[in-house]
């Protein structure tokens, strides 16, 4: 089980790495608040997070 928690955690590093190199730390700041917002079950700072995102991935 701990392996299992091992792989996730460097999972989630490994994204937020590739999403702060693509999209620099507008893209982390997103990132941050979407995962906040679905953890915290707050939809308004979920959508920003989202929005946010969206508009990085639209160039």
């Amino acid at each position: 089980m701990p392996l299992v928690y091992l792989a996730v955690a460097a999972l989630v590093i490994g994204f937020e790495q590739l999403i702060q190199w693509k999209y620099g730390p507008m893209g982390i700041i997103a990132f941050l608040a979407l995962s906040i917002g679905i953890k915290a079950k707050n939809t308004m700072i979920g959508g920003i997070g989202a929005v946010i995102l969206v508009m990085l991935l639209a160039h």
